[in-house]
């Protein structure tokens, strides 16, 4: 191939038409060389250029003939010094960290490893064997795709439903997903997929991990394989597992699928892990950032620079405190907003990205992203947990960040299972934890609200569980968080027993209802609105089958809680109250007259400080006055609703509740009643029956005379 001098911008593999310009840093490197293969498979490049001397530290060079569908990978030279970080290894081929498209995944052996085998210090010898054969390859892409129309949804953040979802698992069984499509982002965007999702009413599709990952060593020994994807190989690259076939597809296929999202008006938001990498600890294979500039791209001990800092719990993290490594991430995530249309992002294990050094220093990342005109526009969430010291932060991301609330799935849990003294937490979660979020100065949907997830039971095995049961990962059952805040209501795993179903199926109705009327962001796990299964396991990460796909074949009791979580959005979507902006104060709108938000007694009257002290009240009500809507139109102008009243009886007996008085002429009409059949009914006379362990939704009607 002819050999031209080219560009050290932008990094990667571009095509402009004519011809491809590669570019790669390395900040410690002495020589690098381009690998270009005519197989995904191939042992060995048809072709092997030696990189010109770098300009800044970038590698570049420009190949006229190159195309795209171009396989090219990179061996790059420089000191082998492990005990200064330093793990350059030419014999090893080389991912392009900004690859976007990978040929497909690993094929494991020991040349994959930039160390010998041997004894408790084989990582400090260099392995000579070459990687090549079981590596996959980067694909040099055309970026070219027809957008036509296509624009963001952007949903108010107050009226976002988040419909947790993997793109594999979500069609694997689907009846009417055409079965080359299954598993595909093809099939999500399917007819099937999309008018369940129109008919569910969420407005937001969050997705697990796709960008290009790993499927870890042992796991593949044991038959199983990293199916959740929080093993990132490549930050540009779609996971080519989830296309239909064919070299660089992958790109295509995703944005096609993104544009269909677009059209039916729901937003696509990214799970993304930028806090570590697939290549583990110091043992760990060399499959890219390693091989390119370990010290630089990953966080090392002071003092003993061969091991990593691990703040994730996967053997390293990334050094974001390097600039290298933060433009990195930033330009990954403007591609995928720019390029691939995405609306948004979730950050694995965030803390990891916001850490700095050991003095207490921290990194820029949050000044980065609030700066950028380009990421300062998307939705932007944060697991705000990670494993290293004060690794629970919640509450502290800010303002421009939504968190995923863990107080408020723990404490819905406990509450419906029955344990005592919730109330006082119940009502602060029910009202968008203004405990937690005021501090920063942010407003009520910087709580992503949520009862189940990825992570951890589904909503049917949160109500049918009291153990894990993860044996089929091959840990002993010992993965998995032991503590779930769950409830089996008599028997372990599923039973014939009505009396435990009826009860089983009520918590379900209870849980949900307490998401969707909460303030908030409502986050809702795919396959819990007609109650998915994993069988108890509560960690199925390495699931690739029955346990983790969603099952599509419903039963009656799965149809009737699917047509339940669709008159719970509705009714969401109906009420404006439910979806303040602000957080409530208590204040009234007149002198003694009703206040934003009350909290009611079964007497009907408004709770006192011995109410909230009683560790064995069991049931609350919250009333939440029309007026506080704060919604308003284009000019300013308030859109008032009407009054609403949610009673809550977490308790094991029925009781009866008083209806508050209100100043405003109307009438009370029952919403919903989790302990029967759904239908709007006008209520008689000044007390409803809140059933033992229930929720019932009451609006007061001011169009309507009593």
């Amino acid at each position: 191939m002819r050999v031209w001098p080219g560009s050290p911008h932008p990094l990667g593999a571009t095509w402009d038409g004519e011809g491809v310009n590669f570019a790669l840093f390395s900040e410690h490197a002495t020589a690098v060389e381009l690998s270009i293969f005519d197989h995904p498979d191939a042992a060995l490049p048809v072709d092997a250029v030696p990189m010109p001397l770098a300009t800044d530290r970038v590698w570049h060079c420009y190949l006229p003939d190159a195309r795209p569908g171009t396989l090219y990978g990179y061996r790059v030279s420089g000191p082998w010094d492990p005990e200064r970080g330093h793990r350059f290894n030419p014999a090893k081929l080389l991912i392009d960290p900004y690859a976007k498209a990978v040929s497909g995944g690993i094929r494991w052996s020991d040349e994959l490893f930039g160390h010998g085998a041997g004894g408790p210090d084989n990582d400090l010898v260099l392995d000579p064997r070459d990687s090549a054969g079981g590596m996959p390859k980067a694909v040099v892409v055309d970026q070219s795709f027809t957008w036509g129309e296509d624009h963001p949804p952007r949903t108010p953040w107050n009226r976002t439903v988040i419909y947790e979802a993997h793109v594999r698992g979500m069609t694997m069984t689907h009846p009417d997903v055409p079965e080359p499509l299954r598993g595909t982002y093809l099939g999500l965007s399917s007819d099937a997929v999309v008018d369940h999702l129109l008919a569910l009413g969420v407005t937001a599709v969050e997705l697990m991990p796709v960008h290009q990952f790993v499927a870890d060593r042992h796991l593949v020994d044991q038959g199983l394989t990293n199916y959740w994807g929080y093993n990132t190989l490549s930050f540009f690259a779609p996971h080519v597992g989830y296309a239909t076939g064919g070299l660089g597809r992958q790109v295509s296929e995703f944005k096609s699928m993104v544009k269909t999202l677009h059209r039916a008006g729901l937003e696509v938001i990214l799970d993304v892990v930028y806090n570590h990498t697939g290549e583990g600890n110091h043992l760990g294979p060399t499959l890219s950032l390693r091989g390119l500039d370990n010290a630089v791209y990953y966080r090392l001990q002071p003092g003993n620079r061969r091991f990593n800092l691990d703040f994730t719990g996967t053997g390293n993290s990334l050094n974001i405190v390097h600039p290298r490594t933060i433009a990195l991430i930033m330009d990954s995530l403007r591609y995928w907003v720019t390029d691939m249309h995405i609306d948004g992002f979730r950050f694995d294990l965030a803390p990891v990205l916001i850490r700095g050094f050991e003095d207490g220093s921290r990194s820029a990342f949050f000044e980065v992203i609030g700066q950028d005109p380009v990421l300062s526009q998307v939705k932007l969430i944060a697991e705000p947990w990670d494993v290293g010291p004060d690794g629970y932060q919640l509450g502290r991301f800010p303002p421009g960040w939504a968190e995923w609330n863990g107080a408020f799935r723990d404490c819905v849990r406990r509450f419906w299972r029955g344990e005592p003294g919730m109330i006082p937490e119940l009502a602060s979660r029910l009202t968008g934890s203004s405990d937690i979020y005021t501090p920063s100065g942010r407003r009520t949907y910087a709580s992503v609200n949520f009862v189940t997830c990825h992570d951890g039971y589904t909503l049917a095995d949160l109500v049918g569980f009291e153990e894990r049961h993860n044996e089929a990962n091959g840990e002993d059952n010992r993965d998995g968080t032991p503590e779930n805040h769950s409830r089996n209501w008599g028997v372990e795993g599923p039973t014939d027993s009505h009396r435990i179903n009826r009860i089983r199926e009520r918590i379900k109705r209870n849980m949900l209802a307490t998401l969707l009327f909460s303030q908030g962001v409502r986050m809702l796990l795919g396959g819990d609105e007609f109650g998915r299964s994993q069988q108890g396991n509560n960690n199925a990460y390495c699931q690739d089958n029955d346990i983790s796909w969603v099952n599509w074949d419903l039963d009656d009791s799965a149809r009737d809680l699917l047509d339940y979580v669709r008159e719970l959005i509705r009714i969401f979507k109906d009420n404006p109250v439910l979806r303040r902006r602000d957080f409530f104060n208590g204040m009234p709108f007149t002198p003694g007259g009703t206040k934003d938000v009350t909290w009611i007694r079964d007497d009907g009257g408004e709770m006192t400080e011995a109410d909230w002290s009683d560790g064995e009240l069991r049931s609350i009500g919250m009333l939440l006055s029309g007026r506080a809507t704060d919604e308003v139109d284009g000019r300013g102008r308030p859109s008032y609703g009407d009054t609403i009243l949610l009673l809550l009886n977490g308790g094991n007996r029925s009781r009866l509740s008083a209806l508050p008085p209100i100043e405003w002429p109307g009438i009370w009409e029952e919403l919903l009643n989790t302990a029967r059949l759904p239908g709007l009914r006008r209520v008689q006379g000044e007390t409803v029956n809140l059933a033992a362990h229930s929720i019932v939704l009451l609006r007061h009607n001011e169009h309507l005379e009593a």
